[in-house]
């Protein structure tokens, strides 16, 4: 394989490992919030004693996320030099305001979460709780906000020629809020909202299966449930004005999305398919003019295909993009039945009586991350040929002096080092879950809200 493609290979495996982390940091942090409220409010031991065990976690994730981010600063000088060059003026002020308002806020109180119990009041503590919340999702808007200008440039003008070319701020607000920012930012909000919800969810679905600590389970399991419910239908919204987006603005990308070919034509919205680029057909089971209907809320009204674009300005890996696309929107629509069905048991009282459905949603675990990753591969691959939509190759935007050698070396260590990491964050993960929100062996058999709290206030 030649650079171009071992350089994307890397940087695609470096960024798809990383964000496992910082989704599960923000949905967990929002958690955590809402139980800490509860508790404030209610005083009830039980969602104070939740809200410690769920801190632990939030802390192993946000320190390997932490890790594992720093990498793909050094690959943007290591492999895309160019690259780097172009876009270093809209990425440095990007950057510079997560390290300002998201990071420094979110470092600032992570010490107080951590180690403030019993040392500064509960009211502080909860505050330090919605600070490092609020600090994980400001990081994300930088960072969606610097992605998100390569998508749809805005607020820029170009100096220089040829590799010396690169693109500088003439507004900053106007980058900022360029045409994909705001849409895509609620949609990776909502997008790691489920994927801590349905981790709170799937470990106390598995306390409540093995019978250990009942009460806070079903609590906890009720507080995430109602987030996975209200966030998988807002999902829904966020998607379809971010495809809204992408059909004005990014229209190869669409038509790669969908398998749509024809320069003008009605297109189908297909449920499930497979894309013959040789051909050029899309095979499978489709809505009729369903895709023209969502872009223009009219059944008729045609839809700019990828024909219309000349082959070299057409994003290359159709039946990937195509499949990574609806797998998406697979999930999405399993996210919300899933959560719907739960929140109706519960409204019956029968929530914690259907053993099966607690079994569904141990695994349930898997699905937000898998479209949080499926949904970021096609967005990225749709956006191909270009790294800067309509103004930088890919393949320009590459290190000159970098070799194919030095890059699969760096990929196969990356790829030990990380799955190294993996192993371990699996391990601790496992033995918190193992051992639970507190010792069971110190807590007489069915024990009362309080004398857990007066044990746990004892112990601290």
């Amino acid at each position: 394989m030649d650079v171009e493609i071992l350089s994307r290979i890397q940087f695609a495996f470096t960024i798809a490992f990383h964000y496992i982390y910082p989704p599960l940091s923000i949905g967990i942090g929002l958690v955590m919030v809402i139980m800490e409220g509860m508790y404030l409010r209610t005083g009830d031991k039980v969602y104070e004693t939740m809200t410690r065990f769920w801190t632990r976690i939030f802390a192993l994730t946000f320190g390997i996320g932490v890790a594992t981010g720093i990498v793909m600063e050094f690959e943007f000088g290591t492999n895309w030099a160019t690259y780097s060059r172009y876009v270093g003026d809209v990425f440095g002020s990007a950057l510079a305001a997560e390290g300002i308002f998201a990071f420094a806020l979110e470092s600032g109180f992570l010490g107080v979460l951590l180690f403030g119990w019993n040392r500064v009041s509960p009211r502080v503590h909860f505050i330090a709780t919605i600070g490092v919340f609020l600090g994980s999702m400001f990081s994300a808007i930088w960072i969606v906000v610097a992605n998100s200008w390569q998508q749809t440039p805005a607020g820029y003008h170009v100096v220089g020629e040829g590799m010396n070319a690169r693109a500088e701020i003439t507004d900053f607000w106007a980058m900022v809020f360029n045409p994909s920012s705001v849409d895509r930012v609620l949609h990776v909000w909502l997008g790691a909202f489920l994927a801590g919800a349905f981790l709170v969810m799937s470990v106390h679905a598995y306390y409540l299966l093995k019978g250990r600590y009942v009460e806070l389970s079903q609590k906890a399991f009720k507080i995430a449930l109602a987030v996975g419910f209200v966030f998988s239908l807002g999902q829904l919204i966020t998607g379809h004005h971010s495809a809204e987006g992408v059909a004005k603005n990014q229209p190869a990308k669409l038509a790669a999305m969908e398998g749509h070919f024809d320069s003008l034509a009605v297109a189908d919205m297909y449920l499930f398919g497979w894309v013959d680029k040789q051909n050029q057909q899309t095979h499978g089971l489709a809505i009729p003019g369903g895709l023209s209907f969502l872009t223009h809320f009219d059944f008729e009204k045609p839809v700019t295909g990828l024909n219309a674009f000349p082959e070299n300005e057409r994003p290359t890996a159709l039946n990937a993009i195509f499949q990574f696309y609806h797998l998406m929107i697979t999930i999405g629509m399993l996210l919300i039945g899933l959560s719907a069905f739960g929140a109706w048991q519960w409204w019956r009282g029968k929530l914690f009586e259907q053993r099966w459905l607690l079994q569904i949603f141990v695994w349930a675990v898997l699905l937000p991350q898998i479209a949080n990753q499926v949904g970021w591969f096609a967005a990225e691959m749709g956006r191909q040929p270009w790294v800067v939509y309509g103004l930088l190759r890919t393949s320009d935007a590459l290190s000159r002096t970098v070799t194919a050698n030095q890059v699969m070396f760096s990929l196969i260590l990356f790829t030990l080092i990380y799955g190294l990491l993996f192993i371990l964050f699996i391990y601790m993960l496992n033995k918190k879950i193992v051992h639970g929100p507190y010792d069971e062996s110190d807590i007489a058999t069915n024990p009362q809200q309080e004398e857990i709290g007066k044990i746990l206030t004892t112990k601290s």
